[in-house]
């Protein structure tokens, strides 16, 4: 399997999997995770397993709970998903928290509030 081959699925299973889970999936958690993201998408060799990576901006309760939601549907997603990007045998979707993305806008907004101190202070910041 080339390389070119598994990038243009592992696009095409984030592309489609953004738009079902948006339109699709009627689940209570994952509505109310908040703000979701589909970041990566890994496949195995064999592209018979993607892992698929979600930022999801909120507490991590709520997080943790949209999680399992999207875990629920990932059979429900996994027909339609094969057929949409006609793939003959669509991969096992396996979901995992990304967590870099808040912890990015997290930092950025320490960073933020640092340097509005410093000028508060009169220090210039470095």
């Amino acid at each position: 399997m080339s390389k070119e081959r598994k990038a243009r699925v592992a696009d095409a299973i984030r592309d489609t999997l953004v738009e079902m889970i948006a339109r699709e999936v009627k689940d209570p958690r994952v509505a109310a995770a908040g703000v979701l993201s589909i970041t990566n998408v890994e496949l195995n060799a064999d592209l018979s397993v993607a892992n698929i990576w979600v930022s999801i901006y909120g507490d991590d309760r709520k997080a943790e709970r949209g999680l399992d939601g999207l875990r629920a549907a990932a059979g429900f997603l996994r027909g339609p998903l094969g057929r949409k990007i006609r793939l003959g045998r669509p991969p096992e979707l396996r979901f995992f928290r990304d967590t870099g993305i808040p912890f990015g806008m997290d930092l950025a907004n320490l960073v933020r509030d640092d340097e509005a101190r410093a000028r508060a202070s009169g220090r210039v910041a470095a």
